[in-house]
């Protein structure tokens, strides 16, 4: 895999899991009782960004480390797909 792909592959996979972390212990300012005048009462109270960026950057890394190895080891889409029994 090029350094370019890599890094592309990489942002995807980072992009995707940060979507799937994002919602992970959210409390909103209604489940909180302080909405505060004017705002969303789904908006998070403390959202716990650069927590969930850590976290995403680790999930994204281990993904994308495994698929790098499977490519690394000659294992292709189409070479697995040949392999299934149907």
């Amino acid at each position: 895999m090029r350094f370019g792909t890599g890094v592309a592959v990489y942002f995807l996979i980072w992009w995707t899991v940060l979507f799937c972390i994002l919602p992970i212990g959210v409390r909103t300012q209604s489940d909180e009782g302080s909405v505060v005048h004017g705002s969303e009462p789904g908006a998070p109270t403390r959202p716990m960004l650069r927590k969930k960026a850590i976290m995403t950057t680790l999930v994204a890394s281990v993904i994308f480390l495994a698929l790098w190895s499977l490519r690394a080891a000659g294992v292709t889409l189409e070479g697995f797909l040949r392999a299934m029994p149907f």
